[in-house]
């Protein structure tokens, strides 16, 4: 595998906006080329007998049944409400009109 250079990384670092001293380059030009050789260590792996799959392990519903019940009345609500208008909930502006 290609040497990574201080230069590659710190081109990396100025598309990254990383403000990286002198004295980074070095370590991380080491730590990026141990990264890159793990990478292609997996990519060397055999893969012919596995399955492709969508997801690391097996997909289970834990969601509950969906049943409708009766729900509280509009009036209800809007009378533990501060403040309503109009059936609905009045809060205060936050965003001004333009």
């Amino acid at each position: 595998m290609s040497r990574i250079t201080r230069e590659e990384v710190a081109n990396l670092a100025r598309l990254a906006r990383l403000d990286l001293a002198e004295s980074e380059l070095d370590e991380y030009a080491q730590q990026l080329e141990i990264i890159l050789e793990s990478v292609a260590k997996v990519g060397e792996v055999s893969t012919k007998d596995v399955k492709p799959m969508s997801h690391a392990t097996g997909l289970v519903n834990i969601f509950r049944e969906d049943i409708t019940k009766e729900s509280l009345k509009r009036e209800e609500i809007l009378r533990s409400a501060p403040a309503s208008e109009d059936d609905r909930f009045r809060v205060p502006r936050i965003l001004d009109e333009e």
